[in-house]
């Protein structure tokens, strides 16, 4: 439930009323086993006893991943640390905007914890669209559906992407590859942007494959760390082979990325990932 600061209505430039002075945010939350958590809205509510996802006003000052974890667990008692947020997507209604957040949990609890919800069940993907779904959350669902239980894994050439800018790395080549590291932490939590579509942003998880002078390098929250003992390009295509979800390399060498590509992984250039990481 949000507080008064924020629970207004707002009347979008399509002349709809939607809940949120800055905006409004949902979970959308995929249990492997289980399908994806619907809430039924109480009959009193704006669009009651409409199925969608539990989810309410972004307060002044969250973000929207904060606001639909914060939501989740005022209505439905799944705590942040149960789920991984994976992609959010934004649907923007000019002076408003709801954004979906997508995360992966196995074995949440989930129950009915406040006045604003009716039931929480959990539903196959597939029989979504035969539940009475809340207007805006019907609309969306198709796009939804295409993204549910994917997620994005970011394997990076830490020789190559290092290499890219001459700023001295060759005087320490493991203090260079350390501060990659900590920089793509920061990515890991801030998010990228999906190259074809500018309405979604994926959280990813981060493999930083190293080699030679920088092999010694560790993992941090965020970022798993793994060392070539020999040749880093065949310890990349190893990484991404393992990879059960899309996969996007960071690199700018030729011959690995066709060897990456024949895997059906996609290519981030240096400098893009370079830009990303500077305007953290």
């Amino acid at each position: 439930m949000s507080h008064l600061s924020a629970s207004v209505f707002v009347r979008c430039s399509g002349g709809h009323l939607h809940w949120g002075r800055y905006g409004a945010a949902g979970l959308l939350l995929v249990d492997p086993a289980r399908g994806v958590l619907l809430q039924r809205r109480a009959w009193w509510v704006h669009h009651g006893r409409t199925w969608a996802l539990p989810g309410g006003a972004i307060e002044a000052g969250e973000t929207a991943k904060g606001a639909a974890a914060r939501e989740a667990f005022e209505e439905t008692s799944v705590p942040a640390e149960a789920f991984r947020a994976v992609s959010a997507s934004v649907v923007d209604h000019g002076d408003w905007s709801y954004t979906t957040v997508l995360a992966l949990a196995d074995g949440a609890e989930a129950r009915v914890a406040n006045t604003e919800s009716a039931e929480v069940r959990w539903v196959d993907p597939d029989d979504v669209p035969g539940y009475p779904l809340h207007r805006d959350f019907a609309a969306a669902w198709p796009d939804l559906r295409d993204r549910v239980g994917r997620e994005l894994v970011l394997v990076v050439d830490a020789a190559n992407v290092v290499g890219s800018r001459p700023d001295g790395w060759w005087r320490d080549r493991h203090g260079a590859a350390e501060r990659l590291r900590d920089q793509l932490a920061k990515l890991a939590e801030a998010g990228v942007p999906d190259p074809d579509d500018a309405t979604v942003t994926w959280w990813p998880r981060v493999i930083l494959v190293v080699e030679g002078q920088a092999k010694h390098v560790t993992g941090i929250p965020g970022v798993e760390v793994v060392a070539a003992d020999t040749d880093g390009d065949s310890k990349i295509v190893e990484v991404v082979a393992q990879q059960k979800a899309s996969v996007l390399v960071a690199t700018a060498d030729r011959e690995l990325k066709r060897r990456v590509e024949a895997l059906g992984a996609s290519i981030l250039g240096p400098g893009t990932l370079r830009r990303q990481l500077d305007e953290l």
